[in-house]
């Protein structure tokens, strides 16, 4: 029995797809808040717990009889802290992973463990003490530590259809790592599905190569068949245009804090080896995701 957290969610379906296909015996649960959701064939193949994974009632029938879970904790713009909102969250199921023998757990996280800024970087220090909760449960644990995703300009393809641009805080010089999140997906399944392995460890997921922003803006140019540039936007401005839009202090503050730490090198610290590379280049990314996005 492998389940599966957020299976409406972007990793979480991908995941999903995934062990729907090649999952050979494997009986799946998933947690879901809204089962309407889930397509009518996905419902028909897996058996639902509808709920929070975030309530001790809801694990507690969700994890029995399970070998395996995907753990990814879903954002709380509105949370009063930064614990609350991942180590808080959490609570439950690592005790419910203990309580009910869960064997493996693959959790949703991010790179920076060992860094510098580590202990700075708002929802990326928040993530790391999470993953340091489910690992003190006593399950085989791996944390996948992710750089941004791609997928994110998703949230920016009206201004780049409509203006020709997109904005971030980080140096538009500064080279650094980003991942499709249907190769983090891929990753998840695998280690689901391939149990053989022990311990707590993480799994860098790190994509193909490094780009800075004026990469990615010549990248989109190409494949879009007309200009996008890169604006940079400061920390205030973003703060600024997070509060705006109704978000928590809690979550803003984390947010600023984390994109000042990866501007300082906070994806850097892993070396991309056949092991933390995964394939989809950003320019397949484009030409796959974002331009039907665009066009649309």
């Amino acid at each position: 029995m492998i389940v599966i957290t957020t299976p409406t969610g972007d990793i979480g379906s991908q995941a999903l797809g995934t062990l729907l296909r090649d999952a050979n015996g494997e009986d799946l649960r998933v947690v879901v808040r809204d089962p309407g959701k889930l397509s009518a064939s996905v419902r028909e193949r897996v058996d639902v717990v509808v709920g929070s994974h975030g309530d001790q009632a809801v694990v507690d029938h969700a994890f029995t009889g399970a070998d395996a879970v995907l753990w990814i904790v879903p954002p709380d713009p509105r949370a009063k802290s930064l614990e609350a909102a991942f180590s808080g969250f959490t609570e439950a199921a690592a005790r419910a992973f203990t309580d009910h023998g869960v064997g493996h757990v693959v959790g949703v996280s991010a790179l920076g463990r060992g860094t510098p800024a580590a202990d700075r970087a708002g929802l990326v220090t928040a993530s790391l003490a999470m993953d340091d909760l489910v690992a003190s449960a006593g399950v085989a644990y791996r944390a996948l530590a992710n750089p941004s995703f791609m997928d994110n300009l998703l949230r920016q393809v009206d201004a780049i259809r409509e203006k020709g641009v997109f904005t971030d805080t980080v140096d538009p010089g500064r080279t650094a790592p980003s991942a499709a999140t249907r190769d983090i997906a891929a990753v998840a399944a695998g280690l689901l599905l391939d149990r053989s392995w022990t311990g707590v460890g993480s799994v860098p997921v790190l994509g193909p190569e490094d780009l800075s922003a004026n990469d990615m803006a010549r990248i989109m140019s190409e494949v879009l068949g007309r200009p996008v540039r890169y604006e940079r936007q400061s920390l205030d401005e973003l703060g600024s245009t997070l509060s705006g839009h109704g978000l928590g202090e809690a979550f803003v503050h984390g947010m600023v804090d984390m994109m000042r730490a990866k501007d300082e090198g906070l994806d850097a610290g892993v070396p991309r080896t056949p092991d933390t590379a995964t394939p989809t280049t950003f320019t397949q990314w484009c030409e796959e995701v974002l331009k039907p996005a665009v066009l649309a």
